[in-house]
């Protein structure tokens, strides 16, 4: 953490009469001094308190690893008669265009990509917009994931928190990244975007690695009234879902 960013995490502190706080027991192989998280929040406080919540860990082998774990893509586990990604284009893109009804969008603008920060049209079959999953499956599965029942997974992959429409080729450079490896190129989406991976890692109880940790607390730093966002849907999909 830079000397600029300590201070400002020391002002907050003072202001909130918080205590740093290192995060749970655990650690990994990434190497150097950790900066100090203030205290934990409960859900829908401050993002920047409630990366202290967060187990630490270090990342376990992606051994096992398949999309199928997390259940077929889309599923519509909110019963609302649309698969989760036309409930993600409806939400995020503006001026839409149906196909059959109100549940299919055939085309749209995403007025500002939360990862280049561009305006992009989506035309179905031809598009470049993806919907990204803000914490990668692949990511949750390393931390946490592959000890689940597979109805939880199937919530998480489908969880609207853990959802948003993005330029498909930055989701493609993204990867599996966490916060220590990727972040998105338009700065004024960083502190809304690294919240969202808080709150979702919090939500379903997922670690993050000691590096994870800090580049959260790091970016955080810089907005600390960011909010933890909250919502979704449950943790464990109806009955009637399944993942091998």
């Amino acid at each position: 953490m830079t000397a600029a960013a300590v201070t400002a995490l020391a002002a907050l502190l003072a202001l909130t009469g918080c205590s740093p706080y290192e995060g749970h027991g655990g650690s990994d192989s990434d190497a150097g001094a950790s900066p100090s998280v203030p205290a934990p929040e409960g859900r829908g406080g401050s993002a920047l308190r409630a990366v202290a919540s967060l187990d630490v860990k270090g990342r376990a082998p992606k051994t096992g690893y398949d999309r199928d774990r997390f259940g077929s893509p889309w599923a519509d586990t909110d019963s609302n008669g649309c698969g989760t990604r036309d409930d993600i284009l409806k939400r995020d893109l503006r001026a839409t265009a149906f196909r059959d009804g109100d549940c299919v969008v055939v085309s749209g603008t995403l007025a500002e990509d939360p990862y280049t920060g561009r305006s992009l049209r989506y035309e179905r079959g031809r598009s470049k917009v993806d919907i990204d999953h803000v914490v990668a499956l692949s990511d949750a599965w390393q931390k946490g994931a592959q000890q689940w029942p597979g109805r939880k997974r199937v919530a998480l992959a489908n969880d609207p928190l853990n959802l948003i429409a993005v330029d498909a080729s930055a989701n493609r450079q993204k990867g599996d990244g966490d916060a220590a490896t990727w972040l998105p190129a338009f700065k004024g989406a960083r502190c809304d975007y690294v919240a969202h991976q808080v709150a979702v890692k919090k939500k379903y109880g997922l670690w993050v690695t000691r590096g994870e940790r800090d580049a959260m607390a790091r970016v955080l730093n810089s907005c600390p009234q960011e909010r933890l966002p909250a919502g979704g849907g449950p943790t464990e999909a109806p009955a009637r879902f399944s993942a091998r």
